[in-house]
Formats: C-alpha cells, structure tokens, sequence
C-alpha cells in the first residue's frame, strides 16, 4: 500500500507573517476607486439563511400565510387546468406544491397578496414563455454552452453550482453576434432561461432538501457598458419568475468598479436577495470557492480540478485539501510504489505564484532521482497540473510546492492514483493533509 507524508519546510525570515483571511480587504484591488461605500456596505450584507420548507418550522403567522395562499390560488384557478411548475401541482402537490408556494411567500416576506399577485404573473409569464418545454429547444448558441452559463458538478452541500462569465464579449465581433439587435438579444435571454432551467430541474422540490442552486459570476473582463441592458433583462426575468431559487451567488474576479455596477442593479434587488450575495476580488477565486465547493468539483479556470472530459468518466475521484503558509515549502511523499506501476496525479495551488516540481526516489541505493516535472515558477493563471509517470523501480513519488517567497496564504488540493504493472485493479489512495 503507497504511504503518503505531508512536509512543511518554513522559512524564517517570513514565519511570523499573519495569513490573510478569506475575505480579508477584498476592496483593496489596484487601481482603487476614489469612493467605496457602496462596495463595502455590498460586502457587509448580513448572511442569508436557506429556508428548511418544513411546514413544522414556520411561525403561527407563516403558517396562516401560506393556508390563505392555498386558498386564493384555489379561488383564481381554473378546475379543469391545475396549475402546476415543474412538474409539480401547487394544490394538489402536498410538501412539494408547499415548498414552492413558501418561495414565493419568502420572496414576498409572507404578505399573501404580493405573493399571489407575484405567482399569477409567474404561471402567466411561463405560459407565454413557454418556458415549460424550453429545455428541448435548439436556439443556436453551442459556442458559449460551457463558457458563458452553465451549470456544473455541485457544492458541498449539494446544490447544484450555475457559473456565469461573460468576458467572452469583450470580443466586438462576438458582441455583435450575439446582441446585435433586439432579435438576437430576445434569443439569448431565451438561452439563458433555458441554461436556468436545466439547473432548476435538478432541484428535489421537498422539504429537507435541494431545493435551490448556486450561481458563481465571474466579472473578470465583462463589458460593463455594452451587457447593461442584457443584464438589467435578465436579473428583471430571474428575480420576477424564479424566486428563492439561489441559496448563494458568488462574485469572483471583482474589479474595483464593481461598485459603480452594483449600484446600478441595487436597487431592483431585495434586502434577502443582498443577503445571499458574497464577493471576491481578482485572484481570490480558488480561496473563496473552496469554502463551498470541493476542488474536484470546480473547473480548472478557477483553480479547481475539474476538466469538462471529466465529466464523461462517472463522478469525480475526491481531492485532499492542504494550505500552504506564507514562507512556507510543501512535501507531498507518496510512497510505496512497485516497479513497473503508473502513478497518476493531479495538484492544484489557488492563485499559484509559486514554484512547483515533481521527483520520483527510488528505494535502491545508488539509483539517481528522476526530475518528473522539473521545478519551475508556476504563474497565477495557470490550471491544474495534470502528469503521470511509469516507474522502471520502486520508489516515492514527491510533489513539491514551495511559498517561501510569497506572503499569503494559499488553498491547495491534490489526488493521485496508482496502477499496478499486473492485471491487478487499480491501487488508489486518498489522505487528507494533516
């Protein structure tokens, strides 16, 4: 069986450097802008608590709510055509149907008429939509599935995880394309409803569980000026018709004129909304997504594990996570590694910046150590390492990730597997850094 140690090697002459926190100065990006209130009061909104749905942890009042919801809904219906959202009646749907009614209580903090006035436009706007059926649809768009919305893997607790980047039309040409005139932008917002749907379906609707995703927006080179009506479209058509659908959104890469953007979209938003929002300055991607999201599960262009290929294996082989100190070099050892057996490996660092290598020891006195990957400086944009190597002895495999020039503190994550010469399954092994 292959052993694996952690080393810590420090430095120091850089030992008594406090690590930063996750979310320690994200308003401090260069160039900085001349007025930051609305950015910090942004980053200071209280935390958002998801809802349980269980009609067993609502208030007297609450309760009362959603029986008179159920009972107007009933009045303004038609018998004959129940009406119904994803395949779930809202009358006759027990927990389920309540789970949905309870969105769009809580999104109308429990004031039945508001509520009622807000799902009768929603029922109605589906209809025309025909937002029921949208998923089938081909609307043309195959060059940005995966780049500019998609959903992929899920968090930590399960929600499903819809990324969003629109740099990509930062390209004129590209722009042109896709917003050109009212016609082209009418499809897309069709495209990003139907890219919400797809996530939505994977939703269990049921008190205790899934019933919400998470959306991570990256702001990194996205034409604030150009995308303004796009966006104003689409936060206008999600926030109206997919209330409480969003446990959490995340921002990362965030300009310093974040601000002035938010500002412009603040005040469509609700103070519960607000408080689901949490944001990242530009290279804190990986750190911040690492506290809701496993690295196997995070594509590798956010410092995460993940390849599309991937994805057509079955699921993901987990990752250990380890930190990296400021001043700090990192020895991962796996040992025990047979003669003629293939060690496969993937290593990640967030923000890298750093210098990294990999060497395989022989056990055999006399035999030379191998540079597999010789040490070089690994830049901040670069993805995961992805290498394997055929061992002609047995030996160790040692990964190496050395900070000691930086100051900050750096998420970092790892898996490997070996494959035995023989006909023998596969030997994995997966310890977590102590």
């Amino acid at each position: 069986m292959q052993k694996l140690h952690l080393g810590h090697l420090h430095s120091p002459s850089m030992e008594t450097t406090p690590s930063s926190t996750p979310f320690q100065d994200l308003t401090e990006a260069s160039p900085k802008p001349s007025k930051k209130t609305t950015f910090t009061s942004f980053m200071t909104a209280p935390s958002f608590k998801e809802d349980t749905y269980f009609v067993s942890h609502l208030k007297p009042s609450e309760k009362k709510a959603l029986q008179d919801l159920r009972d107007k809904l009933k009045a303004s219906s038609d018998s004959s055509n129940p009406a119904s959202m994803w395949g779930v009646p809202l009358l006759d749907g027990g927990d389920r149907g309540d789970v949905l009614l309870l969105k769009f209580l809580r999104a109308r903090d429990f004031r039945v008429h508001d509520a009622l006035n807000m799902l009768l436009k929603c029922l109605a706007w589906r209809t025309e939509f025909g937002a029921d059926n949208i998923v089938e649809e081909e609307l043309g768009f195959k060059e940005l599935e995966g780049v500019v919305a998609y959903t992929h893997s899920y968090d930590r607790e399960g929600h499903p995880v819809c990324y969003n980047a629109y740099g990509v039309f930062k390209d004129k040409e590209m722009y042109e394309r896709v917003f050109g005139d009212e016609e082209k932008l009418q499809r897309f917002l069709r495209w990003r409803v139907q890219v919400l749907e797809r996530g939505v379906k994977m939703l269990h609707f049921k008190p205790g569980g899934i019933n919400s995703l998470i959306q991570v927006t990256d702001l990194k080179d996205m034409p604030k000026r150009e995308l303004r009506v796009a966006s104003n479209q689409i936060l206008s058509l999600f926030q109206d018709n997919y209330p409480e659908m969003v446990a959490r959104k995340i921002f990362i890469n965030v300009p310093w004129y974040f601000s002035v953007l938010y500002s412009m979209f603040s005040p469509f938003l609700t103070q519960r909304t607000k408080s689901k929002f949490l944001i990242s300055k530009e290279g804190n991607a990986a750190e911040t997504l690492y506290k809701f999201i496993r690295p196997e599960n995070i594509p590798v262009r956010y410092g995460g594990l993940s390849r599309p290929s991937d994805l057509d294996n079955g699921p993901p082989k987990p990752a250990s996570e380890f930190t990296v100190k400021a001043g700090e070099k990192v020895n991962i050892q796996i040992e025990g590694i047979e003669s003629g057996a293939t060690i496969t490996w993937d290593i990640v660092v967030g923000g890298w910046d750093l210098e990294y290598s990999a060497e395989f020891v022989p056990i055999a006195q006399g035999s030379y150590t191998l540079a597999v990957d010789k040490a070089r400086k690994i830049e901040a944009t670069e993805e995961a390492i992805h290498n394997s190597f055929t061992s002609k002895e047995a030996g160790k495999m040692v990964l190496s990730v050395d900070n000691s020039a930086s100051r900050k503190k750096k998420v970092a994550a790892y898996r490997y597997f070996v494959r035995k010469c023989s006909n023998t399954p596969s030997s994995e092994l997966q310890l977590s850094p102590k």
